[in-house]
């Protein structure tokens, strides 16, 4: 691991870092607020997967999360959204390709060889984060994202039972089955057999059986992205259906972008530090 800066914040240190990825056969960059802490004290650890067209570098520069964290004594992981870099393959439209992994596993070629980010993040990332920073309680870890990246929080905690202490999501792609940019993203990397989409769509693993202790979800009555590719009332009714303590907002007014994400920043972990600490 390579780091690539270290910045003072909020009583805490911001540091942004590199490393050669087997999963992925690329260098991938990621960030990760640590607070400050006592020398052995153990910090429990958010995830954060970030949407379309986004890097690590969205939600670390315009998220506003460092001061909650630090409050709260939350480690914060930011990861890319997808493999980068020349040979990798890529498409002419935001959302396929580079910056639009989904945090899947592809199939299809040519995308199979570096599109692995859900080995990435499921995987090889925490082990990495585990072994290199020493305040790393990787017992207690806690799951969020926004919309690319609240479907992969969603369908992540949803098939690794008992990883996670605490889940949410801001404005998440609940139904990738059901909607134009899954549609296109899973069929591109998995092929045109949907039975096997379902491992990578939160309705459906909920409809098959998976479940969590309880969800967090902000959602923007004025995102333009809802009626078509969100989906929300989707999520609401597979959650009612199985049972699942889900809190699902609807905030008038808001939209899809980071000034959403980052008004209800601070809530969702004081949400995750509830959970993460009981």
């Amino acid at each position: 691991m390579e780091t690539v800066s270290l910045t003072r914040s909020h009583c805490g240190t911001q540091g942004v870092y590199k490393h050669r990825s087997g999963e992925t056969g690329t260098e991938m960059t990621f960030s990760v607020f640590v607070p400050d802490h006592a020398p052995a004290e153990k910090l429990p650890v958010l995830w954060y997967l970030s949407g379309l067209t986004c890097t690590h570098a969205n939600v670390t520069e315009k998220g506003e999360f460092r001061a909650a964290c630090a409050e709260h004594g939350i480690i914060f992981v930011a990861p890319d959204t997808s493999p980068r870099g020349e040979g990798v393959p890529d498409d002419d439209a935001y959302d396929f390709g580079q910056g639009a992994g989904f945090y899947v596993d592809a199939t299809q070629a040519p995308w199979a060889t570096n599109f692995r980010m859900r080995s990435y993040i499921e995987n090889e990332l925490p082990a990495l984060i585990g072994a290199e920073f020493a305040a790393a309680d990787m017992a207690r870890q806690g799951i969020t994202g926004h919309s690319m990246g609240g479907h992969g929080a969603l369908t992540i905690a949803l098939r690794n039972p008992g990883r996670f202490r605490s889940v949410s999501a801001f404005a998440p792609i609940v139904s990738p089955l059901n909607c134009p940019w899954g549609e296109k993203a899973l069929g591109g990397y998995l092929g045109p057999d949907k039975a096997g989409w379902r491992d990578y769509d939160a309705c459906a693993l909920i409809e098959d059986g998976a479940r969590l202790d309880a969800l967090l979800v902000d959602q923007g009555e004025s995102d333009s992205f809802l009626a078509d590719q969100l989906k929300t009332p989707l999520l609401a009714k597979a959650c009612a259906t199985a049972g699942i303590a889900a809190t699902i907002r609807m905030q008038p007014g808001y939209d899809h972008s980071y000034y959403f994400i980052s008004t209800f920043m601070a809530g969702h972990i004081a949400w995750h530090a509830e959970r993460l600490k009981a």
